[in-house]
């Protein structure tokens, strides 16, 4: 084999050894990708089929129900436009109580509800994802717009 030939296989070699790695990394990064959904989100595009998602969203008043003797919780999250069920089963975080903002890890399930494995609480009103405070700011302002009379 000429060196010539030899350059051009170690070359070719090489480019086709990164081109798997690349496909590698981008295969493992779109199964890992979390997606963050609000509670409208949700309702209007519905979840990707078998991925991870993230919901955030205010926890209902008068939506958590527990079963005595179990770790398993149910709430309800809303943006003030839409709701969604979230079931969880484990600790709650300490800074965990109605009418907080939260954020679920979790999947929906084919009754829609998600099936969370981890609920993330924020300590303060300072932060909230951009999209949830969008969505909040609509639903406040269309609720806002309305006329006295037509309000649910």
């Amino acid at each position: 084999m000429t060196p010539r030939r030899r350059r051009a296989a170690l070359v070719g070699g090489m480019v086709a050894g990164l081109a798997a790695a690349a496909t590698l990394a981008f295969l493992a990064i779109g199964e890992n990708m979390l997606w963050f959904f609000t509670p409208s989100q949700l309702a209007a595009e519905g979840p990707p089929p078998g991925n991870r998602i993230r919901l955030g969203g205010i926890v209902v008043e008068g939506s958590v129900r527990r079963e005595s003797g179990k770790l398993e919780v149910r709430f309800d999250l809303t943006d003030h436009a839409a709701a969604v069920t979230v079931a969880y089963r484990g600790l709650l975080p300490d800074l965990f109580r109605e009418g907080q903002g939260i954020v679920a890890l979790g999947r929906i399930d084919a009754d829609g509800v998600l099936q969370a494995e981890e609920v993330l609480a924020k300590h303060d009103e300072t932060y909230m994802p951009p999209a949830l405070a969008e969505s909040l700011g609509e639903a406040k302002a269309a609720e806002r717009d309305r006329p006295p009379g037509s309000r649910q």
